[in-house]
């Protein structure tokens, strides 16, 4: 039994069944005993990679779309490029690289980061210290607003699918809020007692009326799409958000634990697995839309970055590194193909109305 699932147990003990966001928030971001919060599980050695560990031609080409932006907001003197959970760091430094050539950016660019964990931003500061825009640190996005000025690029990478989710189930003719509870000896489901408040119930019903069905609802998705497109309304800029997700809203239960690249119960070692959630696009779009912001998107990863030149990128450098020829195609070949990340995960932008960023067009779907 790790230590966090000690803690949990004793606040149900005393204070009754946990909500699926009381518990994701504990597991990952528990100040002491949190996944993030005391160790670095991205890359090869970690739980899982993602796909700036998998390439660098994944950072290199944000980093072009980033200078691209900045050219189409008209080159202002000031820009704020901001990363929403940077990993290892691995993609800002792949796009300051491929940035770096384009010297009155370089000299526009203030970079802020968005990171929660100590370890995490020690690995940062690592990687990031030969960076010619060296970054500022924030714990919240509302810091880091608050801390930047000019127009803002942000750039929110497998970001979204970390916050935390609540979990309602179809039980007779009602929807219940999906707990957890101690039950024996283990950890597992339970339904509240009283079921959701009419707002809930109206929107789960609209998704499904299927016995023992799940629909998935996080505000903190929603809090923080409105945010940044609240704050790209005010000052100008756009948005990127990435990751797996599902572009209409839909009944269905999405939460996994992820440990050494492969796949476990929620309730196996808190603390020291990863419980991400599928992202609803749809509730996203909703947010940015309610904001004032357009949307745009979302393509299919591997659409997105063939509109930003991987498919060039792969040949360059394999016509450049003829002994790592296979290693470059088989990482193309994962970031891109439909049945590997190239159509599970989707790119989305936010912008204010009128403006559209590099690689998305005025009749992309929201």
């Amino acid at each position: 039994m790790t230590p966090l699932e000690i803690l949990i147990r004793e606040r149900i003990e005393s204070g009754g069944p946990l909500s699926i966001a009381e518990y994701m928030s504990l597991c990952l971001s528990h100040p002491e005993h949190g996944y993030y919060m005391a160790q670095t599980p991205f890359g090869r050695e970690g739980d899982f990679i993602t796909a700036p560990e998998i390439s660098q031609m994944f950072g290199e080409l944000l980093g072009l779309w980033v200078v691209a932006t900045w050219q189409a907001l008209g080159s202002p003197a000031k820009i704020t490029l901001l990363e929403l959970g940077p990993g290892r760091g691995t993609l800002m430094v792949d796009a300051l690289r491929a940035a770096g050539g384009h010297n009155e950016f370089i000299k526009a660019v203030d970079v802020h980061l968005v990171e929660m964990s100590p370890a995490l931003i020690s690995v940062q500061q690592t990687a990031l210290e030969p960076a010619a825009a060296f970054p500022k640190w924030h714990a919240t996005l509302e810091d880091a607003v608050n801390a930047s000025e000019g127009p803002l690029i942000v750039i929110a990478n497998e970001f979204l699918d970390a916050l935390p989710i609540h979990q309602f189930v179809r039980d007779d003719t009602k929807w219940f809020e999906r707990g957890i509870a101690v039950s024996g000896e283990k950890l597992d489901y339970v339904l509240s007692e009283t079921p959701a408040d009419e707002d809930v119930q109206s929107y789960c019903e609209q998704l499904s009326t299927e016995q023992g069905a799940v629909v998935e609802i996080s505000p903190a998705v929603v809090q923080t799409a409105g945010d940044i497109a609240s704050a790209l309304c005010a000052r100008g800029g756009a948005a990127l958000f990435i990751d797996y997700g599902y572009e209409v809203s839909a009944a269905g239960e999405t939460l996994q634990a992820v440990q050494s690249h492969d796949y476990g119960s929620v309730f196996e070692s808190p603390g020291e697995t990863d419980l991400p959630a599928h992202v609803n696009y749809g509730a996203v779009a909703g947010a940015g839309l309610r904001a004032g912001a357009d949307v745009l998107g979302p393509l299919a990863q591997g659409d997105f970055l063939g509109r930003v030149g991987i498919h060039q990128r792969a040949e360059r450098l394999a016509d450049t590194n003829p002994e790592h020829r296979d290693s470059v195609a088989a990482a193309h070949a994962r970031l891109t193909l439909p049945n590997q990340m190239g159509t599970l995960f989707k790119v989305m932008s936010f912008a204010p109305k009128g403006f559209v960023p590099p690689a998305f067009t005025p009749q992309s779907d929201a």
